[in-house]
């Protein structure tokens, strides 16, 4: 009986790592797909909504997808040439920073040498060993060898800059695919999603139609309207933040309002990154002094007012989160899939716990997602 028990237990473990394996071998498959159905989930109650006035899928879905698009190509349009100014700065801004570092590191050195030195004569002050010039207050002489090795690490760094501009520069013909690729993918299942569902209706193993019907409304209705919602969010922040960033003279700042408003889109990790990103900015534009703070001082206060006050006020509580469950789902698809895995998580996390909840399975896995503090 225990080997049994044994056996079953092995071929488990067996079965979730082959899953584990599988998901991350086909992740060039699998994240186009689930990017698509959430588009698609997203768009569908427009496209009933226009049916019912009877307007066919086939338009209503061209001119939704259009209009979807459209927007977006617009911004990354008027944004290529901003993003494109910083990419070629970014060698240079990282040189500068590690100069600058360096600097104030020799400055402190050259403090601590002279207190030190003076600490060292006063106690010595009988003793008159000037002669032989052991407490000399002059700064020491750079060696040569301080000078190539200082030239080495800035040659590496723009060497590094430069190839991850060649990097992005040589992977955007592919990223630009797979756009198209989900763009026709997205199209196919607003047209013929309804009719290939109705189709598998039919199957002889599924027993309780009405059941899965009722599954499948509840996840298309929550989670359209939790997608909907945090992209509208989102939008609101970035356009605050760009107009705070515009008052505040800092260049570019819709280029910076639609960084942090995508990168919201990661709970807590991502306005951890806008902080990051924004610290530097600033001190690229206004050099290292305490207004280099100010940027990312703006958007932390514009971030905690959307994530204390507008998101509990519009989303509800219903789909809050327990927050260490979403960092550590976070981690976990970011490990799986990369940051595309990372975007993806909350809506795949939203996803599986309405599906558990309406089949009544798994109530401690249920509990344990939306644990509240």
């Amino acid at each position: 009986m225990n080997s049994t028990v044994s056996n079953h237990q092995s071929l488990k473990w067996l079965l979730a790592l082959a899953t584990l394996y599988t998901l991350y071998l086909a992740q060039s498959l699998i994240i186009p797909i689930l990017f698509s159905g959430f588009i698609a989930l997203l768009l569908s109650p427009l496209v009933k909504l226009l049916k019912t006035f009877y307007i066919p899928r086939t338009i209503s879905s061209f001119i939704l997808l259009a209009m979807l698009v459209a927007p977006f190509t617009f911004l990354a349009s008027e944004l290529v040439a901003p993003a494109q100014k910083w990419a070629q700065l970014l060698p240079k801004i990282t040189v500068e920073l590690n100069q600058k570092i360096d600097t104030i590191s020799d400055e402190f050195a050259s403090q601590k040498q002279m207190a030190e030195a003076e600490a060292a004569a006063k106690i010595k002050k009988d003793d008159d060993f000037s002669f032989f010039g052991f407490f000399s207050n002059d700064k020491p002489v750079p060696k040569k060898s301080d000078e190539l090795d200082e030239n080495t690490v800035e040659k590496h760094i723009k060497q590094g800059g430069i190839e991850l501009v060649i990097k992005g520069l040589s992977s955007a013909p592919i990223f630009l695919a797979q756009c198209f690729g989900c763009l026709i993918l997205i199209l196919f299942l607003l047209i013929y999603g309804p009719s290939v569902y109705i189709a598998t209706r039919r199957f002889p193993h599924i027993a309780n139609k009405k059941k899965l019907d009722s599954i499948v409304y509840e996840v298309q209705k929550v989670l359209s309207k939790y997608i909907a919602t945090i992209s509208a969010i989102n939008f609101i922040l970035g356009a605050a933040t760009a107009i705070a960033f515009m008052l505040l003279g800092l260049d570019d700042p819709i280029l910076w309002g639609a960084l942090v408003g995508l990168l919201n889109f990661v709970p807590y990790i991502g306005s951890a990154i806008s902080i990051a990103i924004l610290t530097l900015v600033g001190s690229v534009q206004f050099g290292l002094t305490l207004f280099a703070l100010v940027p990312a001082s703006v958007f932390l206060i514009i971030n905690v007012l959307e994530s204390q006050f507008l998101t509990p006020l519009v989303l509800g509580t219903k789909m809050q989160l327990n927050p260490l469950v979403t960092i550590l789902w976070l981690f976990f698809l970011g490990w799986l899939w990369g940051m595309l895995g990372v975007l993806l998580a909350v809506p795949i996390l939203v996803c599986i716990k309405l599906t558990l909840e309406r089949l009544n399975l798994l109530n401690h896995w249920v509990t344990f997602i939306e644990a509240k503090a």
